[in-house]
């Protein structure tokens, strides 16, 4: 446990952003997921919203929201047989 005050409140911080960072990373996630099952424009758009929010965030690399995007814009190509 802190002893001093400002690890005290260094604790409550933490304890706060982990809170936030595991909403954005369970949101990101979910639509990614849900996205891959059902591919539609509208999940697309919902997909990366949040992905673009987690990588605003910090939360994961910006390349790495890129990449996913991108591969998630292929996905949808190849259900309707166009690009996105």
């Amino acid at each position: 446990m802190p002893v001093t005050k400002s690890a005290k409140k260094a604790l409550r911080r933490d304890r706060r952003r982990t809170k936030i960072n595991l909403k954005v990373k369970k949101s990101s996630k979910a639509a990614v997921k849900l996205y891959r099952k059902k591919p539609t424009k509208t999940g697309l758009t919902k997909a990366y919203r949040e992905l673009d929010r987690a990588a605003k965030k910090k939360y994961i690399h910006r390349n790495k929201a890129s990449r996913l995007k991108s591969r998630l814009s292929k996905l949808l190509a190849g259900v309707t047989g166009k690009k996105a």
